[in-house]
């Protein structure tokens, strides 16, 4: 095997001196005969330079910090000289000076600047491929995963290359300890995240998943919803706060209708559509997945439009309905359900678990349910419809007179 000679030396560049009359410190390596150089990035007057010795006369405390930088430039070049040779690498000057420069390595990312451009790029989709909430909740999750990285870490980034093996793992327990997130909301962050390090993955910068083996999962939730007969009772319940009474109006009509909370907020005259037989129609396309909502338009929601038809907000906005907040709705139907008298915790989504579960108990197909909720399929509607007593009754019923008991 062919012996390597390597040698290093520290030399003044004279032909660079600065206005102060110092010049640069170069560094040559030399390999086989073969060189490669490099600034040191230290300066330092002719007169304080050793030229034989190859190092700063030390005797002033300028010289003594220029030769301890050189010490660590000898140290850093052996030890690369060493990596090299253990990874089977050809040892030459140049290999070695721009793996020491990290030259040869490839480009270094983070786990943040993957986050913040995705989201970037994400908010220049808005209104094309998402929706400003959904680009929020991105936002939010990166704030989320900044913090957790700096109080699990110690760091308010990580090199991608460099992630932590049990990453997911700390990322869960920090989420449901600290954070105090429920089961499935920490399985939707981590859903999300999922996407960042799977940008992070197609790129090639990240040699191993973190993902690996974790397996996301949702629990089933039971959503409450209202039955008949507490339906009527908000429907008809005489509230003399007008704000109560314009959300009842309003959650009602999602009951009437199936409408999830965005799509009633959209609602316009323009998706109110009649047939040929004069009998109104909603038709809609969800905001959520574009699928096309086709729903009767009942009496008891028709009157609901008419009673907003001269409100200020519908006249100033379009809207058909005055729907304020998500976050304030879901506050008043608290006061409302306790008004009332209904013992459950209702929110704008059980509107359309009440919808699904007393149409489908009423006898409508599960198919025509689907198709009104704007569902794909009715595996999404069996999620929203629940068994009532009344339903078992009525079936027990027919059972009762076929078997003629």
């Amino acid at each position: 095997m062919e012996r390597t000679t390597c040698t290093l030396i520290y030399y003044l560049r004279k032909t660079r001196i600065d206005k102060e009359g110092k010049a640069p410190i170069y560094v040559r390596l030399t390999v086989n005969g073969r060189r490669a150089e490099v600034c040191a990035r230290a300066r330092i007057l002719p007169r304080y330079w050793n030229q034989s010795r190859g190092k700063a006369v030390e005797n002033n405390r300028e010289g003594r910090e220029i030769n301890r930088l050189l010490e660590a430039i000898s140290f850093n070049i052996a030890q690369t000289r060493r990596t090299l040779e253990a990874e089977g690498k050809e040892i030459t000057a140049t290999g070695i000076m721009d793996r020491y420069l990290g030259k040869d390595l490839p480009e270094r990312h983070t786990l943040m600047e993957v986050f913040r451009e995705h989201n970037k790029r994400c908010r220049a989709l808005i209104g094309i491929d998402f929706t400003a909430s959904t680009i929020q909740r991105y936002e939010s999750l990166m704030r989320i995963t900044g913090e957790f990285l700096l109080k699990e870490y110690g760091s308010e980034d990580l090199y991608l290359d460099e992630l932590p093996v049990h990453l997911v793992e700390d990322y869960e327990f920090y989420m449901k300890t600290v954070r105090r997130c429920v089961h499935n909301t920490v399985m939707k962050n981590l859903k999300n995240f999922k996407k960042i390090i799977r940008i992070a993955q197609s790129n090639g910068w990240v040699p191993k998943d973190p993902f690996h083996g974790k397996h996301i999962h949702m629990e089933p939730v039971d959503r409450p919803f209202l039955e008949k007969q507490e339906f009527l009772s908000m429907l008809h319940k005489e509230i003399s706060i007008p704000r109560l009474a314009q959300v009842r109006d309003i959650f009602c009509f999602c009951c009437l209708t199936g409408l999830a909370f965005t799509d009633v907020q959209q609602l316009k005259a323009e998706h109110l559509v009649a047939d040929i037989h004069g009998k109104i129609w909603i038709r809609k396309a969800r905001q959520k997945t574009k699928n096309m909502c086709n729903i009767p338009l009942l009496d008891e929601a028709q009157k609901i439009i008419d009673r907003y038809k001269e409100h200020p907000y519908c006249q100033t906005h379009g809207g058909l309905l005055p729907v304020c907040s998500n976050q304030k709705m879901n506050s008043y139907l608290k006061e409302l359900a306790d008004i009332c008298g209904i013992p459950k915790n209702l929110s704008t989504h059980c509107a359309r678990h009440t919808f699904a579960t007393l149409t489908l108990a009423s006898g409508a197909t599960i198919d025509n349910v689907a198709k009104m909720l704007g569902h794909a399929n009715v595996n999404m509607t069996r999620r929203y419809a629940k068994v009532l007593d009344s339903s078992i009754m009525r079936d027990m019923e027919v059972v009762a007179e076929n078997m003629a008991l």
